[in-house]
């Protein structure tokens, strides 16, 4: 079904105007908003947040938010979540590329009991496409961003793109 959908959305990109209209139709297309969205500009004025990059770990080493934690997708492990965030109640922004994947850990997180989560609308894209800064690896701020595929990497316009 996720699959399907994904696919629908790749022909849609394939044919539709700017950026933050398809990235706007995108979101509404494949999220079912299960976990609320935080806009950048409402994150940027917060201290206490917990930023978690739910990307692969090839994308979060070329760029991601100040501060955040890996958590990954497909090798996501709840223990390791309970050790690092012990407080259940915890303000915790999950983050992808743009905020699909980031909804999906968003639910596992709340199965796991934490209450106060927000997805991050648009992900690191919008988050880049708005000037704010991301990091590399050794923790140096970059102009690189994962763009996830060429497909993808439409969303993001403004930083430099790398594929894999």
């Amino acid at each position: 079904m996720r699959l399907s959908k994904i696919v629908n959305i790749f022909i849609f990109l394939s044919f539709t105007g700017c950026a933050q209209k398809k990235l706007d139709r995108t979101l509404r297309m494949l999220n079912k908003e299960s976990i609320p969205y935080i806009q950048v500009n409402e994150v940027i004025s917060q201290d206490s947040i917990v930023f978690l990059d739910t990307r692969k770990i090839d994308e979060f080493e070329v760029s991601h938010l100040k501060n955040a934690i890996w958590v990954g997708y497909d090798n996501f492990e709840p223990q390791k979540i309970k050790d690092s965030i012990p407080d259940f109640n915890a303000p915790i922004v999950v983050y992808c590329s743009i905020g699909v994947r980031s909804e999906d850990i968003g639910e596992k997180l709340q199965k796991l009991g934490y209450t106060n989560i927000q997805n991050l609308y648009g992900g690191i894209f919008k988050w880049k496409n708005l000037g704010y800064p991301v990091f590399d690896s050794i923790g140096n701020e970059t102009e690189k961003v994962h763009a996830y595929n060429k497909l993808w990497g439409k969303l993001l316009t403004k930083g430099e793109k790398v594929y894999d």
